[in-house]
């Protein structure tokens, strides 16, 4: 049976030790001048804007002392991963943050999580064999009514190089799931903003 086609982005699932994720989160801001409509399951970058000054809020939050994201792009080290947003007071609807609006963000930012990820459509489907390399992302479109990610595991880049985003550490191990298009694997960021180096060599 085929995989269901059904990007989610980004899904922590436990942690590394395999104790499950405790949803453990940090607060970061998205300025309303950055670019780029975000959604749960998208990876964030860390950026050099500084803290905001006292007395500045987003929906009555003072972000004093509060470091500054932006989307993540492939090819990039990440922070973390979205997994919400604060409530948007004037449309209480919105699940994600459309782009040039001023958000407090959500992020799972442990460099140990385990995430869930699909691999994209189309290519050269991943093998058993591609498990310990490393890979990148390809940021989609996400969902404006769900609020879902559709970044997806690039099934082009695998590869030993450090720098790549992503090591593929197994297949998901689900009933729905098989090795083939749209599989779903489990990951860790390899390239973290967070870790001690630009990523490790996959093998």
């Amino acid at each position: 049976m085929a995989n269901v086609d059904r990007p989610q982005g980004l899904v922590p699932v436990k942690m590394i030790t395999g104790a499950p994720w405790n949803g453990q989160v940090t607060t970061y801001v998205f300025d309303a001048a950055t670019a780029g409509a975000t959604f749960i399951g998208d990876p964030v970058k860390l950026v050099n804007t500084g803290s905001d000054s006292a007395g500045e809020t987003v929906y009555g939050r003072d972000t004093e002392g509060l470091a500054h994201v932006v989307v993540g792009t492939a090819g990039a080290a990440i922070l973390g991963v979205v997994v919400g947003f604060s409530p948007n007071q004037d449309n209480l609807m919105q699940r994600h943050r459309p782009t040039t609006q001023a958000r407090l963000v959500y992020v799972v930012d442990d460099p140990n999580v385990v995430f869930e990820i699909q691999e994209v459509s189309g290519g050269t489907a991943l093998t058993a064999a591609d498990v310990g390399l490393n890979a990148s992302i390809i940021v989609g479109s996400g969902d404006t009514t769900t609020g879902i990610s559709a970044v997806e595991l690039d099934n082009s880049t695998e590869a030993t190089t450090a720098t790549l985003e992503l090591r593929i550490l197994g297949m998901s191990p689900r009933p729905d799931n098989a090795i083939g298009e749209h599989c779903k694997w489990l990951v860790k960021i390899n390239n973290h903003q967070l870790g001690s180096s630009t990523g490790v060599a996959g093998v």
